[in-house]
């Protein structure tokens, strides 16, 4: 059969297609509270986030080099990606020595958690101080904004993030409220307040595990 018209489709990307919503967003007159609820709808997701960080890594760039670092950025990720595999976790992102990982179920996220610092604390045994592998974690739960396969944004993202990056020491796992409350405990687990809590959350937990 003969088509005398031919319409070629370009798919759009994600990224792409939040920001044409943004401009349209930021343009007078635009309701708003309408245009915010389409964006929710396309990319609205419920994913628990698991931001991790290197303990130390300032002092022992200026202690031992940049090149030694990358050495221990690349063990780490040789080291606790097959945990994330194990767990069903997505690594989105690497950026220095951080990693942003999300999971569709917040008991995974935490047994990810665990058994990244129970795997280095193994691994660490016998190595120098300088080699050290020393892991901080932070754990968010709830809706955000997934765009694409690189990116999440939204209040429990971003308190994860402070937890994992700032506020968390060597091999400390904190949460945020709204993920302490979706998780079940297994044995030997318990949480611990926080007197410091971060932007977006209600309240933080320390991970109390054997």
């Amino acid at each position: 059969m003969f088509m005398p018209t031919a319409y070629r489709i370009k798919p759009t990307g994600a990224e792409q297609r939040l920001e044409d919503l943004i401009q349209e967003r930021m343009r007078a007159g635009t309701d708003k509270t309408a245009l915010d609820q389409r964006i929710w709808d396309l990319f609205g997701e419920e994913w628990a986030v698991m931001f991790t960080d290197l303990s130390g890594f300032s002092r022992q760039v200026v202690s031992f080099g940049i090149i030694h670092f990358l050495q221990i950025i690349y063990e780490s990720l040789r080291e606790l990606t097959p945990c994330i595999n194990r767990h069903d976790g997505f690594l989105l992102k690497v950026e220095a020595d951080s990693m942003m990982v999300v999971f569709r179920r917040p008991n995974s996220a935490l047994a990810c958690a665990l058994e990244m610092q129970r795997h280095l604390e193994r691994f660490n045994q016998g190595r120098a101080d300088e080699e050290l592998i020393l892991l901080c974690v932070g754990l968010g739960f709830g809706r955000m904004l997934r765009i694409g396969d690189h990116e999440v944004f939204g209040a429990e993202v971003n308190a994860a993030s402070k937890l994992g990056e700032d506020i968390a020491h060597a091999r400390e796992i904190l949460v945020t409220d709204q993920f302490r409350e979706a998780v079940t405990l297994g044995d030997g687990i318990s949480f611990q307040p926080l007197t410091e809590v971060p932007p977006g959350a209600r309240q933080a937990w320390r991970v109390l595990y054997r």
